[in-house]
């Protein structure tokens, strides 16, 4: 491969253009070397239409026939996505697509469990504005609220600290989406239930009951408390596999892994099932169910594309999430 400039003409996969790039005029013909990436035509398309920002592009091979190219990720270098073309072409043919406005997943992430984070204290702290009455809370109760609290802001911590997404962004308008599964079910659901007279320290479901033992509640809280750093410890370890700035993995092993692919899911499972199993709350359980259900699906994704990736290298007997069963 030549290491001269290669010509990329790269047209609009809608007939309608975004507003902001009306009077652009399509194609737009840029110039690249083969060592340059995707990435870098990104930003080569922004510099001509400066409200074009990188994360709304999406950059596909012009179509061939019927068949849909895939989009372009951000690291590939040119001279890959050249590959296809006849011997002797410098010319690459692209199609951008803007994505609508975007967000990153750490922002989005915060804003999720910010949610219950500020809405439990509301139901907690001022029982009158939603029961109608004062609430004696329960050791129970006490217990639950700090435990969510510090779920929540464990979530949050992890999400500015220890995460690295290996996708970038998603659509702005998705975040109401995402965020009704915590702000609606975790948060106003489970918060009312909560904390209201009913688990008040003076209710029949309350007094004179293993869930106002403290032994009990105190075993609740240990077994819940070695989940949540169970599951911090399997984040800390994805973290440690790929480094800064790229999409890289390697295979998990150790504490968890060698059971399933997701343990930091089943972890998660675990923890909320004692939630649910100190409460009985029907919103814990609520909560729990469809959490669970949607961590199942992105654990069975998850182990898909780690036994593609590493074909016979990746251990045969590992489950998605479930050890022995899923």
């Amino acid at each position: 491969m030549s290491s001269s400039n290669i010509t990329i003409s790269i047209n609009s996969s809608s007939k309608k253009p975004p507003s902001f790039a009306r009077n652009v005029s399509f194609p737009i013909i840029i110039q690249a070397s083969p060592e340059e990436t995707v990435g870098h035509v990104k930003r080569k398309i922004q510099a001509k239409i400066p409200k074009f920002h990188p994360s709304r592009q999406r950059l596909t091979l012009k179509p061939t026939g019927n068949t849909k190219p895939p989009s372009l990720l951000d690291e590939t270098k040119l001279q890959n996505a050249l590959a296809g073309l006849a011997p002797g072409s410098s010319t690459l043919e692209l199609e951008v697509k803007d994505l609508g406005p975007q967000l990153g997943w750490k922002t989005v992430f915060v804003v999720e469990y910010a949610g219950p984070l500020l809405i439990h204290p509301f139901f907690y702290y001022l029982p009158r504005l939603f029961y109608g009455t004062d609430v004696t809370h329960s050791d129970l109760q006490r217990l639950v609220f700090a435990m969510i609290e510090a779920h929540f802001a464990k979530r949050i911590l992890e999400t500015l600290f220890v995460h690295r997404f290996s996708h970038g962004t998603m659509p702005f308008f998705n975040i109401f989406k995402n965020s009704g599964h915590y702000h609606i079910l975790s948060g106003l659901f489970l918060a009312y239930d909560l904390y209201r007279p009913s688990f008040s320290i003076s209710s029949s479901y309350i007094k004179n009951t293993w869930r106002n033992d403290p032994q009990v509640l105190w075993a609740c809280v240990s077994l819940w408390a070695f989940f949540e750093l169970s599951n911090l410890i399997t984040h800390l370890h994805l973290r440690s596999l790929r480094p800064p700035g790229t999409k890289k993995r390697a295979i998990p092993t150790g504490y968890g892994f060698g059971l399933v692919s997701c343990p930091n899911y089943l972890f998660e499972t675990l923890g909320w099932g004692v939630v649910c199993a100190m409460t009985g709350s029907w919103a814990a359980y609520l909560f729990t169910t469809v959490g669970t259900g949607q961590m199942l699906l992105w654990a069975l994704k998850k182990h898909a594309a780690y036994k593609k990736e590493f074909g016979k290298a990746y251990p045969r007997g590992r489950k998605s999430m479930i050890p022995f069963l899923i």
